[in-house]
């Protein structure tokens, strides 16, 4: 484990929020503009992965397990996410044969 922590310590810490700060900012791109409901949803476990990916690189810069621990519990959010998400999706599907989120808006009555 110390090798793999001195070779994410060789990359400058910069590159990390930089291509956290790109990731997050694609998947709120895609959430705002996109219609389909399975692309907003793996959009916004890209903007969850871009937070795990900052966490675990500040945890290893400091070297300390905290930010780790949290990713973890992160994980888990995202599954849970997914697993009600698609059955959102699935039954979305079923009732009206589209996933097109705009359908939502025949529920405001």
């Amino acid at each position: 484990m110390g090798e793999t922590n001195t070779f994410i310590q060789s990359v400058p810490l910069e590159y990390f929020i930089l291509l956290s700060t790109f990731l997050f900012s694609l998947g709120v791109l895609g959430v705002l503009v996109r219609r389909n409901a399975i692309v907003i949803l793996g959009c916004v476990e890209l903007m969850l992965n871009s937070v795990n990916l900052l966490l675990a690189a500040f945890s290893s810069y400091k070297g300390d397990g905290n930010g780790q621990i949290l990713v973890f519990f992160i994980m888990v959010v995202a599954a849970a996410e997914v697993a009600v998400g698609l059955a959102i999706i699935a039954m979305m599907y079923r009732n009206s044969k589209s996933v097109d989120i705009s359908i939502f808006n025949k529920l405001r009555g």
